[in-house]
């Protein structure tokens, strides 16, 4: 209960600070020229990796390595399955960009 709860209050005093990156990145991308949505879903994807991270270490300070395993497995696959549009659009660019 203590990893726990360190942790909780550890990401909430870190939650400003994310809040300003994650304006600084809307910025960057308002001034690029990039879509919004692309940003937004790389934005999840970082939040989701953090996320399966947080929650596989808890699992293994409980002693539950295989419930650890699971979790990191469930979050990389949320990762692949929000990256398939950015996995398109790159791939549609770089046909384009190939002589004809």
């Amino acid at each position: 209960m203590l990893t726990i709860f360190a942790g909780i209050i550890i990401f909430i005093f870190l939650a400003g600070k994310i809040s300003t990156i994650i304006a600084m990145l809307q910025d960057l991308a308002d001034n690029a020229g990039i879509n919004m949505v692309y940003v937004q879903t790389i934005l999840k994807i970082i939040g989701i990796a953090y996320i399966a991270e947080f929650g596989a270490q808890i699992a293994k300070d409980a002693g539950q390595g295989a419930m650890a395993s699971k979790i990191e497995l469930a979050g990389k696959v949320l990762i692949m399955i929000m990256a398939i549009p950015i996995i398109t659009i790159i791939i549609e660019t770089v046909i384009g960009l190939l002589p004809a």
